[in-house]
């Protein structure tokens, strides 16, 4: 006879389901009762099987956890996984943002204020350098405003024909430049004469191949986008590159030029602020809300005074105030010229003074030049403005807050030089038209007698200059001898 075996599976699974019961021991015919009576006396469910008792198993085991492992919960008070998983990152405060903004903002103003004065106390070539930066970033900038559309829409060469457009412009504007500045020595040089010489008519070939190429990318069903970006790019060359050629032609004036106007609109714009938050309550302008007639008025009085003493100091430097000769030049070997009359101190009659007020002086020394400033500081403080009012427009039609992010802190280069590019066209015509002094020039007269004179002529012009550098003691009789041999001699050969 076999001894029977103990079925120890059975009594294992009879002291676990003891411990705790699940929801299926409820009887839901006699609510009053705790079990059913089928599951009293340990009976096995005929409905269970192995995955089922798998399953009671975890769940027995989640209900064995204590209660205080569950401490994230959400609002239905039960933990979810990407809770236990992940710890929860506090976000940084209202205060904090702003605080970081401002230390963000500050460091990169002093990094501004350090690489231009650094670049101006340098030399002319560094901030022209900067300049040329400047106008490309912001030509940037505005560029990519209407970029977004021509990328969904996949049309090719559309960004590449802006910036051909770019390159052909500046070709043109700077080569006048330096034609115009130093032509006495790219049109001595046998390799730029033929480019000084024809620069506008290649400019303008260079011009018409993108023109013929723009025409021949035209796609239907795009017309009206293409021919708006073309459109578009043209308005960003005029703003923005135009005059930026001119504020490099002030540099190339003299230094004055180009500082003086940059440093009037900052002075407004910090003074604008200033007046504004102290007394300002009347708005200036709705499409920029916060500019007051009160900020907008002050910062006037305020531009003009602090230009006047402003523009005394830098009158007595020669390096500010020469048009540029030696590009080589710096703040510590400065330059030397003939000084321009407005810089030098006059004495002007007082008229509405009656002589019977002794108490009163009648007659006035200063240099013109602080009148000059009085015609300046008003424009920076009334004019330049609309140019961040007409930026400020841009930017509300195409709903952004700024042109990009190129400065960190303080947005795109183009809401810094809003105001700065109508400033520094409006200098450049008002030192032409009231303050430059037109007069002969070794590169205009060699200007003149390259593209007005045949060789013959020009071989007269260098013997009678000789002659004349003689009689004045300048030269020997050597000089004019050897000139007058080998002039003679040339002109046999031709």
């Amino acid at each position: 006879m076999t001894k029977p075996k103990k079925d120890v599976k059975f009594n294992h699974r009879e002291r676990r389901m003891s411990n705790k019961s699940s929801m299926s021991d409820i009887n839901y015919d006699s609510p009053t009762d705790e079990r059913s009576p089928t599951r009293s006396n340990g009976a096995k469910s005929p409905t269970r099987n192995g995955t089922l008792h798998k399953e009671r198993s975890i769940k027995e085991e989640e209900n064995e956890r204590p209660s205080f492992e569950r401490t994230d919960t959400t609002a239905s008070g039960w933990a979810t996984e990407n809770e236990d998983e992940k710890p929860q990152v506090k976000e940084p405060s209202e205060f904090e943002k702003k605080k970081q903004t401002f230390i963000t903002r500050a460091i990169w103003t002093f990094v501004m204020i350090g690489i231009f004065f650094g670049s101006m106390f340098a030399g002319h070539i560094y901030i022209i350098i900067i300049v040329t930066a400047v106008q490309i970033i912001s030509f940037k900038e505005v560029i990519a405003i209407s970029n977004v559309p021509s990328r969904a829409r996949s049309l090719r060469f559309t960004k590449t024909l802006n910036w051909y457009f770019l390159g052909s412009t500046m070709y043109f504007l700077y080569g006048e430049s330096v034609i115009y500045y130093f032509k006495h020595i790219v049109l001595i040089d046998r390799v730029l004469l033929p480019f000084a010489t024809h620069h506008r008519f290649i400019s303008f070939m260079l011009y018409v191949i993108g023109f013929v190429f723009f025409v021949g990318s035209l796609q239907k069903g795009h017309y009206k986008f293409q021919f708006t970006q073309f459109a578009w790019t043209h308005m960003a060359l005029y703003l923005i590159v135009v005059q930026a050629h001119f504020i490099m032609n002030n540099i190339f004036e003299g230094m004055i030029w180009f500082f003086l106007p940059v440093s009037l609109v900052i002075i407004n714009d910090i003074f604008a602020y200033v007046c504004g938050i102290t007394f300002g309550r009347t708005q200036l302008i709705k499409i920029s809300p916060k500019k007051t007639v009160e900020g907008f008025v002050g910062a006037w009085i305020c531009t003009i005074i602090i230009g006047f003493f402003f523009t005394n100091l830098l009158m007595r430097s020669r390096y500010f105030i020469c048009p540029v000769n030696d590009l080589g030049a710096n703040i510590f070997t400065g330059l030397e010229c003939d000084v321009n009359p407005v810089f030098i101190a006059q004495t002007f009659h007082i008229p509405f003074i009656p002589h019977t007020w002794t108490f009163l002086p009648t007659h006035i020394t200063v240099a013109p030049m602080q009148f000059h400033i009085l015609a300046m500081a008003t424009f920076a403080s009334l004019i330049a403005p609309f140019g961040g009012f007409f930026a400020s427009g841009l930017k509300r039609t195409f709903n952004i807050k700024d042109f990009g992010d190129s400065i960190p802190g303080h947005g795109g280069m183009t809401d810094r030089m809003d105001c700065q590019f109508i400033m520094g066209f409006f200098a450049f015509m008002y030192y032409q038209s009231f303050i430059a002094v037109h007069k002969a020039s070794v590169g205009g007269v060699i200007e003149t007698a390259i593209t007005g004179l045949s060789p013959e002529e020009q071989m007269a012009v260098v013997k009678g200059l000789a002659q004349h550098l003689y009689n004045q003691g300048a030269v020997s009789s050597k000089v004019v001898e050897f000139l007058g041999e080998n002039l003679q001699s040339a002109l046999k050969k031709r």
